[in-house]
């Protein structure tokens, strides 16, 4: 498919060489888009610059096919002004959530008047992954954030099991299962404190975990599709990047409604893709806004045009721009 109105996206992403792209959702995109026309380039963060009152990329124009091994083609580098020689900037590197990417959502923040932003910088910097879901807290499991001991130690003996992960973490990094004997909790606490200054995160754990944790994606608020991810064998965690699996799933009627009251406020966030983690058919744990992943896994399962319908949306914002 080619776009009768071609644009030039800049895709600030990790580096090339470095992705999957059998699962990679950035990929996945980026080949959508270059299927329709768009003209590519690729930067890093660290590559930003601002300067006179404009912000700057040092960018080099990629071509991406899907071949292992041989899946990127890069240019020679070109100073770009995001504001006025890009349409689209897709801000798409991975976390830690850390102060260089909270000063890149500070940056592109900048360029919003003049070129589209996806996802909105300041509402990803305001609306990290295990503090924004707290709007939602009636659809989440009991969740503590904290760095104290003694009431990690109270919400144990109050809900039995407990899950500690770091508040900034992705991947499924650093996520434990604490049985109800608390065997090993406060050198648990310890090395959190000792490894992150911000405080933690604290839930009880929800057996039906084992059945998987359940990715749905919405593109401007709607819900695109979505796919159960099973942990592997000994595991509680289910992300594809430890070793869980994929598998073909159905909305319940509960995560139908956790979406419904969503998709809203995405949509006037200016959060066009997003990624939220269900457990058990009815426990919201997590929104993922930074760089959310899943969409290859939807599109194998139910044949879901995922890369298309993001591009959609997008083109629909700049119309909604366009218009105003």
């Amino acid at each position: 498919m080619t776009n009768l109105n071609p644009l030039t996206v800049a895709v600030q992403m990790d580096p090339m060489e470095g992705i999957n792209i059998a699962g990679d959702s950035t990929f996945h995109i980026m080949l959508a888009g270059q299927a329709r026309g768009h003209r590519l380039y690729h930067y890093l963060a660290p590559d930003l610059t601002f300067r006179e009152g404009r912000v700057l990329a040092k960018a080099r124009p990629v071509k991406v096919q899907k071949v292992r091994g041989d899946h990127y083609v890069l240019g020679e580098p070109e100073m770009l002004d995001l504001g006025r020689d890009v349409d689209v900037v897709l801000m798409r590197q991975d976390p830690p959530f850390d102060l260089s990417y909270i000063t890149a959502t500070h940056l592109l923040e900048r360029v919003q008047e003049e070129t589209l932003v996806v996802n909105d910088p300041a509402s990803v910097r305001n609306a990290p992954e295990k503090l924004f879901v707290l709007d939602y807290a009636r659809f989440m499991p009991p969740t503590m954030i904290t760095r104290d001991l003694a009431e990690v130690r109270s919400f144990l003996a109050e809900h039995g099991e407990i899950v500690v992960k770091p508040l900034y973490g992705n991947g499924g990094v650093a996520v434990f299962h604490v049985g109800a004997n608390g065997a090993n909790l406060s050198s648990l606490v310890e090395l959190f404190k000792t490894s992150w200054v911000e405080p933690f995160m604290v839930q009880a754990f929800i057996p039906g975990v084992a059945q998987g944790d359940k990715r749905i994606v919405l593109v401007d608020g709607e819900v695109m599709g979505a796919v159960n991810r099973i942990p592997g064998k000994g595991e509680i965690r289910s992300n594809l990047a430890v070793g869980g699996s994929a598998a073909k799933t159905e909305l319940t009627e509960k995560e139908r409604e956790i979406c419904a009251a969503l998709g809203p406020e995405l949509k006037r966030r200016g959060l066009l893709f997003v990624g939220i983690d269900v457990i058990g058919g009815e426990w919201l744990t997590e929104i993922n806004v930074t760089s959310p992943t899943g969409i290859v896994s939807i599109e194998a399962f139910d044949g879901t045009d995922t890369g298309g319908l993001i591009w959609d949306a997008i083109d629909a914002r700049l119309a909604e721009r366009a218009a105003a």
